[in-house]
């Protein structure tokens, strides 16, 4: 992704396993979710900068990346999400000057719909996953959740967009069968997360909106969006 596209218009970030779904979650309850690039030192002194809780690397012990985790927070909480990809991302194309927004497999038509009437550029990033030496690999579950949304907009895709749709047009009949078999899928599995590649793999179940602003994910209001958008 250029910073020239990330400067310009609406970027969608989609990272499916699981920040955006994760954020999904979050601000499903009315909550608010700060990005944060990595669960390094400074993770902490951020969160209590912004008087918000600091979601932590277990599945077990209060908020963390694992959206279900998420679903017990209250309207107005506020909540620092570290992700090496999904938050990188969307900081970067924040920083870049676009509006952002979070979107999954559960969102992808609520979003789509919110910017059916949008004429500006709008930039869709599948983010990936890592391998072990950390360096960045495709994901199919993120293609997949970037073509979902892609079929959902009108306009002139590129040739990567239709790349992504018609993706996601092959497999949206068998979707959860192929988020679950992925890579990244069988990893979350081996960890003990099957229920959040679940959550995660469900398609269009959620009306939320995620929009970053003032730093932090929150849900849209109808028409905000676009405000926002076209105010900057």
């Amino acid at each position: 992704m250029g910073a020239a596209l990330m400067s310009e218009g609406i970027t969608i970030i989609v990272d499916v396993l699981r920040f955006t779904s994760a954020v999904e979650a979050a601000t499903s309850r009315g909550a608010v979710v700060f990005p944060y690039r990595w669960a390094d030192d400074g993770a902490q002194d951020y969160a209590e900068s912004v008087d918000a809780a600091l979601a932590n690397s277990s599945q077990r012990d209060g908020p963390s990346l694992s959206p279900r985790s998420l679903l017990t927070l209250e309207p107005e909480d506020r909540v620092v999400l570290p992700s090496p990809n999904g938050a990188t991302c969307a900081l970067l194309a924040a920083r870049a000057g676009s509006t952002v927004i979070a979107s999954c497999l559960r969102n992808a038509d609520a979003v789509g719909r919110e910017l059916e009437d949008y004429e500006g550029l709008i930039t869709v990033v599948a983010c990936g996953e890592r391998w072990p030496d950390g360096t960045l690999r495709p994901a199919l579950e993120d293609l997949l959740g970037a073509g979902a949304v892609l079929s959902k907009l009108g306009g002139q895709p590129s040739l990567d967009a239709r790349s992504a749709i018609a993706a996601w047009s092959d497999a949206q009949h068998r979707v959860a069968a192929a988020i679950i078999s992925c890579s990244s899928g069988e990893e979350l599995q081996r960890k003990g997360a099957t229920d959040d590649v679940i959550y995660c793999s469900q398609v269009n179940v959620s009306r939320v909106v995620p929009v970053l602003i003032n730093g932090a994910f929150r849900s849209a209001s109808p028409g905000e969006l676009l405000r926002n958008a076209i105010n900057k």
